[in-house]
């Protein structure tokens, strides 16, 4: 027995700390190791290791799909090399994205019941590992930050650690029935069936009644569900305000027709959808930013509230809808919302990270929806109009950024790597800001001097009362920006704030009076 356990030491030691290129048979000798210094007792609980799964499992999230789309956010074109991948094999693809460039096991949504029975079996004296479908290199840095697991198991280059191969190597390494699994999902069954207890947790209904068929000792752990708040958390249906800027023509060329509302109705669900199939790829391709964020990591894909998967499901769904919604109304609004969503889907993986670009960007985008209402109802907008509109939503789109940059450098965080911009760019992005702001309103004085509103408005006079409005209202929100006391989402706050709700009541009464 001695020579024994002399002979599986320094591979003991190496399977505890050996992060790339330990197998099978390494593992199984070092369990071993384990099992003979020791003593075991299978049909004690407290004697048998507990195997935790990862995905899923431990943390709210999927790693193969977060790195997939940390690795696409960089690079869109290596979607071709995945499906290269892929096609060798599922664990060459998992080997393929195994070294994202930002990765980080402190910020992950790891479940906190998971965690606590984790802790209960290490106070007992159990083994613990971690045996998980993800590649051997994330497997690792996540058991090394935990500092929690004996060991672990994970897919490497050719080996695709899940399902039955997973449950082949924890029998091969601790015998049939002789461990206990927390898993979640169908291709833990195997696994659960060959385990002496079996815990679940955020098992789909018909898995979890399959598992409870098959085994005996079967336990369901308590974990929060995703109700319909969550869900529009995360479809930013706040956010679906901003689509009322396809009403602006409407409004612009007095057009109130029922026919004409409902053209316009249906506009607008056409973007509201159009947008939220964008916005969870957006949550999606930021996942790590938004989970270092002070706010932006309350997000539901990023906090784990909803599985990576259903977003997946989610985005080619809300598009069809989008797009057949649409298609109801006409070809060229149809391809008023195509390029929307280019240019969205551009910002996502591109502009968003390009100095300025991001903000002119963010900005066609609110005009996009102004052109979208025209077209919509058949109608020409002021060229006037549409450059105001553009240039206040640039002093808008500048004000969020500023915020962003005000808060990183107050609490001493250093130049974000997602966006090319410094911390001590955000007194000039708080010129700029309060520069298109102040370029909107003599376009907005240009507009309402234009023969163009000469023949909509009886009184056209009284617009003039509009500008002072509108003068204060940027003006307070560049200085309510520079007190950081602005939300991250200038428009989310405008919806919000109830002076910037009574200054929209007074230049509409304003608007209405000059018919």
């Amino acid at each position: 027995m001695s020579e024994l356990q002399d002979g599986l030491l320094q591979p003991a030691i190496q399977y505890k700390y050996w992060s790339g290129r330990n197998r099978w048979a390494l593992r199984r000798q070092a369990i071993a190791l384990d099992r003979l210094t020791s003593p075991q007792h299978p049909d004690d609980q407290e004697g048998r290791p507990l195997v935790v799964d990862l995905d899923g499992t431990l943390i709210r999230s999927d790693l193969l799909i977060e790195c997939a789309f940390s690795e696409l956010s960089h690079r869109p074109h290596a979607i071709v090399e995945m499906v290269r991948a892929l096609g060798k094999g599922k664990a060459n693809l998992k080997h393929r994205l195994s070294e994202p460039r930002d990765f980080d096991p402190a910020v992950l949504p790891y479940d906190p019941e998971v965690l606590k029975i984790i802790q209960q079996a290490s106070q007992q004296g159990r083994a613990v590992y971690l045996a998980s479908a993800s590649h051997e290199r994330l497997v690792s840095a996540v058991a090394e930050h935990l500092g929690l697991f004996t060991g672990w198991f994970a897919t490497d280059a050719t080996t695709n650690c899940a399902g039955e191969v997973k449950a082949e190597i924890l029998v091969g390494a601790f015998g049939e029935g002789g461990f206990d699994y927390i898993g979640n999902d169908r291709a833990d069954l195997p696994v659960w069936r060959r385990a002496a207890t079996a815990y679940a947790i955020r098992t789909p209904a018909k898995v979890a009644r399959q598992l409870s068929g098959e085994c005996r000792d079967v336990e369901h752990l308590a974990h929060d569900r995703p109700t319909w708040r969550t869900w529009a958390r995360m479809l930013r249906v706040h956010q679906y305000a901003k689509n009322g800027l396809v009403f602006v023509p409407l409004l612009a060329n007095h057009l109130f027709a029922w026919a004409s509302v409902w053209q316009v109705l249906l506009a607008a669900i056409a973007f509201s959808l159009c947008a939220s199939s964008v916005y969870l790829l957006n949550d999606l391709v930021d996942l790590q930013d938004d989970r270092a964020h002070r706010t932006k990591c309350r997000r539901p894909l990023a906090c784990g509230d909803i599985p990576l998967s259903y977003a997946l499901m989610a985005i080619p769904l809300l598009l069809c809808l989008a797009f057949v919604s649409a298609a109801f109304i006409s070809t060229p609004f149809l391809a008023v919302l195509a390029g929307y969503f280019a240019l969205t889907t551009a910002y996502s993986f591109f502009l968003k990270r390009k100095m300025i670009l991001d903000v002119v960007a963010l900005a066609g985008l609110y005009t996009t929806r102004v052109i979208g209402g025209a077209v919509a109802l058949s109608v020409a907008v002021s060229p006037w109009l549409l450059a105001f509109m553009m240039s206040w939503f640039l002093s808008l789109a500048l004000v969020k950024r500023y915020v962003e940059l005000l808060a990183r450098k107050e609490a001493n965080l250093p130049d974000s790597k997602s966006r090319d911009y410094r911390n001590d760019d955000v007194g000039m992005v708080g010129a700029l800001a309060a520069a298109a702001g102040v370029n909107a309103l003599t376009l907005f004085s240009l507009y309402i001097s234009s023969e163009d509103v000469r023949s909509l408005y009886t009184r056209p006079e009284i617009l003039w009362l509009v500008a002072p409005i509108l003068t204060y209202w940027i003006a307070r929100v560049l200085m309510l920006a520079h007190r950081g006391q602005m939300h991250d989402d200038p428009v989310v706050f405008a919806l919000k704030d109830k002076v910037s709700l009574i200054s929209l009541g007074a230049v509409s009464a304003f608007m209405v009076g000059a018919m």
